[in-house]
């Protein structure tokens, strides 16, 4: 029951977060993920490696923890196991839990971002991402109520090696 309490005011913390940053202005033009903390989309000529992630309706991405060197360009092959609509967005916390407050309230919204694939149940899609940065990367499924339930992962990306 503790878990659940510090769980929920965390969540309450990190969208109050969120709300502020976006009300200060730091979603100017409506999609800055602030890639420059998270990398760039990825050049499919420069992939280092493909990794599988799979979104099911248990509301968890498997992996949900995965870890890349500063460097490397991956390619997430997206795949969803279940039978709802699932998302993979690369943000940092705030702009995820913004961009899931602008879902709940459009949830017919479509994705043209790099750093987001949309897949349908049944289906798989694609998402290539250069990590400039060493540090955590955050991703989330945005449909309405997936990220609330858990839907959430990380991508550590450690330091290039001296």
């Amino acid at each position: 029951m503790q878990r659940n309490l510090i769980r929920s005011t965390f969540l309450a913390t990190l969208m109050s977060m969120a709300a502020i940053a976006h009300a200060a202005g730091n979603h100017a033009g409506g999609h800055d993920h602030g890639d420059a903390a998270i990398g760039e989309p990825g050049n499919a000529a420069h992939i280092t490696r493909t990794v599988r992630v799979d979104m099911a309706d248990t509301m968890r991405f498997t992996p949900a923890q995965i870890t890349v060197q500063r460097g490397e360009t991956i390619r997430f092959e997206v795949v969803n196991s279940g039978h709802v609509r699932h998302e993979m967005t690369l943000g940092t916390p705030a702009d995820l839990l913004a961009h899931a407050e602008q879902m709940r309230k459009h949830p017919e919204m479509e994705h043209a971002d790099g750093n987001a694939v949309t897949v349908d149940p049944g289906q798989r899609g694609e998402l290539v991402w250069h990590f400039t940065q060493a540090g955590t990367v955050d991703f989330a499924c945005l449909q309405p109520g997936h990220v609330e339930a858990g839907m959430r992962g990380a991508v550590q990306v450690r330091a290039n090696k001296s």
